[in-house]
């Protein structure tokens, strides 16, 4: 009992710790197993017992038998379900080629790279440095969007790197499957084609598997034949079924299964999908805490030993500088990516739960098998691990601006709100070249703003979730836009700091448009309109027109004209460039103009105005 709860109470601590300093939570979990694990074996404990013992050894121990590796493999499949909830085909729009050579070549030259490198460098046989190499193939989400979270970069830079993480989990674990298929079976000349059958129901039993199991979800909860209190415990079942199920049919397709399941759910039209991914995170947060622990603390410090030694720093370089380097630039040729973002994509490659968890599975199943080398499995692919995540979560921000990726000035907008007036507004916005973002919680609004081909988001503005939302990196400028005027304050409040760097405005209230001398200063637009008087403008002149400035003075009495005119709503100054600056509510920010610039603005056509004046 006392070992359960210490292993929860310190996972949860780690990732307190992690939060607070903004790294992975992989290293203080792994450190944490280490010491309550082989360390406190050799130097803390008087018996030279673990504090932590994973397997049961006849006298202590939590799991009996392989019921470690059961509840790791079920633990995973949960965390990789989470992970394809998350892939959204939008995502990719631009850099769809790049991710997928990023799987597929990248990861073979990776696969052939550390297998070479650990074959001649630590003298393992071919079988066991191929099932390195397998296992080191994978990088993870759960490591590279803490580092990513803090580093504001361009939307495709940190989209590569997302689904590359997502998305080569399930590769890798199944290239690892091949090979230790490979291994297992052993020794004839029949082999080669067993293990590649094996291999062929692994991917047909997953994705079939997969995608039944995700529409017969879909249509349950769509239909609601499951009550709301139930809906995430069933649907956990579902997960556990599939990945059982699969596994019955194909021997370890089940984690291909969870991923193909996750990503259909994410990419159709599935009610509560955001509950259920917020139950799936937290419960991942919550299985990760407690995999680490147990998978560092089941090492022995015989097996760290082992690679205690030159040998083991030269392996982790070419690894790190010359495989992945070299698969990036080769997977990303003919791209619309930089040198300086390929050479950024090159850098972060930290690899996850996935490696360490089947490298610790594999590793002792070879070990049992007195497969020669078996030993090294665990010890290396943890070095990998720790010594990527350690790199890459002390060395990103400061690489970012080495290798000039790094936003200095983030020029995206997030629009809280995705009423006709957002969506007008987001709209010129995205037309002139600026990263637009709606967020919303009403789904009809989100589904006419992603008819304009604008990117929404469904979110609720109280929950953290945008805070942990990598690809709002770029995001510069905050803009409240709905009619609550409580949500549109505690837009600013919460958001303002992380995406309002260049500024964060809101709509004014009913009573603040009745008092122009007291206007806010982050007013949006005009002292004179608040959202309503936007709303009934937008309904009858739905259209952001541009108009032509002489000087100063000209803009004055434009501004003084859409003062009296409840029709006509200024909203930025455009200049010669292009570039687009908000108008505040008192008018008393914006700079120097010149002939040449544009006042833009919703409503009716000023030339019918200044004609009529004229004649």
């Amino acid at each position: 009992m006392l070992e359960l709860a210490g292993i929860i109470i310190l996972g949860i601590l780690a990732q307190w710790v992690a939060w607070r300093l903004k790294i992975p939570a992989i290293l203080p979990l792994i450190l944490i197993g280490l010491l309550v694990g082989p360390i406190a074996a050799e130097f803390l404990s008087e018996d030279g017992s673990k504090w932590i013992e994973p397997i049961w050894n006849g006298k202590k121990g939590l799991f009996p038998g392989d019921g470690l590796y059961y509840f790791v493999s079920l633990s995973i499949s949960v965390i990789l379900f989470e992970g394809g909830l998350t892939l959204k085909r939008d995502e990719i729009r631009n850099v769809g080629p790049v991710i997928s050579k990023l799987i597929t070549l990248g990861a073979a030259i990776t696969f052939f790279g550390g297998a070479i490198a650990a074959h001649h460098i630590f003298y393992l046989s071919w079988e066991i440095s191929f099932l390195f190499s397998a296992l080191i193939i994978v990088t993870g989400p759960t490591v590279i969007t803490p580092i990513l979270r803090n580093i504001p970069l361009k939307k495709d830079v940190s989209a590569v790197l997302k689904w590359e993480g997502i998305l080569i989990d399930p590769i890798g674990a199944l290239v690892a499957v091949l090979v230790f298929e490979f291994i297992s079976v052993g020794g004839d000349s029949g082999f080669t084609k067993t293990a590649f059958i094996e291999f062929g129901k692994i991917i047909l039993f997953g994705t079939t598997f997969g995608f039944t199991f995700a529409h017969a979800l879909k249509f349950a909860i769509n239909k609601n034949l499951i009550p709301h209190y139930l809906l995430n415990v069933v649907s956990l079942s579902t997960v556990l079924l599939v990945f059982v199920e699969s596994e019955i049919f194909a021997h370890e397709s089940g984690l291909l299964a969870v991923v193909v399941m996750g990503m259909v759910l994410a990419n159709s039209k599935l009610q509560n999908r955001k509950e259920l991914l917020y139950f799936k995170e937290s419960l991942s947060v919550l299985l990760i805490s407690i995999l680490f622990i147990l998978l560092a603390a089941n090492i022995d410090f015989d097996d760290m030993l082992l690679i205690y030694n030159w040998n083991t720093a030269v392996l982790f370089g070419i690894v790190v500088f010359v495989i992945r380097p070299i698969a990036v630039f080769l997977s990303t040729s003919r791209s619309k990516l930089k040198i300086n973002e390929k050479t950024f994509i090159s850098w972060v490659g930290p690899r996850g739960i996935v490696a360490a968890g089947i490298a610790s599975l594999f590793g002792t199943k070879l070990i049992k098998q007195d497969v020669a080398g078996a030993e090294y499995i665990t010890p290396l692919v943890f070095m990998i691990v720790l010594g990527t995540v350690l790199l890459n979560a002390t060395t990103a921000r400061l690489f970012a601006k080495l290798a000039g990726v790094f936003l200095t000035n983030s020029e995206g907008i997030l629009i809280v709100g995705a009423s006709k007036v957002s969506r007008l507004i987001g709209h010129y916005l995205e037309s002139n070249g600026r990263h637009v973002v709606l967020i919303d919680s009403n789904q009809t609004n989100i589904k006419k703003a992603k008819e304009l081909g604008l990117e929404a988001i469904n979110s609720d503005i109280y929950s953290d979730a945008l805070l942990d939302n990598i690809e709002l990196n770029d995001v510069g400028y905050l803009m409240a836009l709905t009619g609550n005027s409580d949500i549109n304050n505690h837009a600013i409040n919460k958001f303002g700091s992380q995406f309002g760097e260049n500024g964060s405005f809101r709509l004014i209230t009913s009573v603040e448009m009745k008092d122009p001398n007291n206007n806010p200063k982050e007013g949006l637009f005009s002292h004179t309109d608040d959202y309503v008087s936007l709303s009934d403008v937008a309904e009858m002149y739905p259209n952001i027109r541009e108009y032509t400035i002489k000087d100063k003075s000209h803009y004055d009495e434009l501004i003084e004209i859409t003062n009296q005119d409840k029709d006509i709503i200024p909203l930025f100054v455009k200049d010669q460039s292009g570039e687009l600056e908000i108008i505040s509510s008192y008018n008393k920010d914006v700079h120097e103009i010149k002939k040449g610039f544009k006042l833009v603005y919703l409503g009716k056509p000023l030339e019918s105005i200044l004609n009529n004046k004229t004649k």
